[in-house]
């Protein structure tokens, strides 16, 4: 079921309704997933990198909020700015279980659910900042570009994260500071970062220095394969996926 979150054609999402038997909470409230797809926030990439996760997910009783976000070929802060409207549209959703609203991202969507869970640290003005809604209960980054400096010097994507920023790390340091999850440790939100032994497009490095820095709130799960297995329910990424979101529903 498409809806919109704003006026642009990329502010919208997809809410899948769980299929079958779903996690209602006392209230009637539905255990809830945001789901934020990667690509290097390139124009080339929409939410429909998601959509077998958000079916598989759905099948197995959670609400999926799957979103689209302006690409970083739009003026700085469209893509944190879109984020962030796009998770607040669950406010006043009634079917939505706040206490049991998990954000998961793949890639460059690994970014944005790291970084939404890092909202309460934002500065006032900051593009995200004072969200109306409680941060997420967990977040789950699949294969995360969780260090927009390293990723810049990497060049990772081409120079995608210097076209995010609008320019090198070192040229816009205002908006490094608060784009890069690395920066706006600690968050205080559980976090899980699943990341490939074989991947080739974001190196397992980002991951594990992530995870070091954020300490006890964060674990790393190492899984086979490479960068996309995470799109495929069938994997063992998918799988650990599963099992990550399932705390939540324990």
């Amino acid at each position: 079921m498409r809806g919109s979150y704003g006026a642009h054609p990329r502010q919208v999402g997809d809410l899948w309704l769980p299929d079958g038997p779903a996690d209602r909470a006392t209230d009637g409230r539905l255990a809830t997933v945001v789901l934020v797809h990667g690509g290097f926030w390139r124009d080339d990439y929409d939410l429909t990198l998601q959509d077998a996760v958000a079916l598989d997910l759905a099948e197995r009783g959670w609400l999926v909020w799957n979103v689209d976000y302006r690409p970083s070929s739009e003026p700085w802060p469209a893509t944190l700015a879109d984020v962030a409207a796009a998770y607040d549209h669950l406010r006043g959703d009634d079917r939505v279980d706040l206490r049991r609203l998990a954000v998961v991202g793949h890639s460059a969507g690994g970014h944005l659910a790291l970084w939404l869970a890092s909202r309460g640290r934002l500065p006032a003005g900051a593009p995200g900042a004072a969200p109306p809604l409680p941060l997420p209960a967990l977040v789950v980054a699949q294969a995360p570009v969780a260090d927009l400096a390293a990723a810049a010097c990497l060049r990772l994507g081409s120079g995608a994260a210097q076209a995010l920023l609008g320019g090198e790390p070192a040229e816009v340091p205002g908006r490094l500071a608060v784009a890069d999850p690395l920066a706006l440790l600690p968050t205080g939100v559980p976090t899980v970062c699943l990341h490939a032994e074989g991947d080739d497009r974001v190196p397992l490095a980002l991951s594990e220095a992530y995870v070091t820095a954020a300490g006890q709130a964060a674990r790393l799960v190492r899984v086979p394969g490479g960068h996309f297995e995470h799109l495929d329910p069938a994997s063992q990424a998918v799988r650990a996926l599963r099992t990550a979101l399932e705390e939540l529903r324990r």
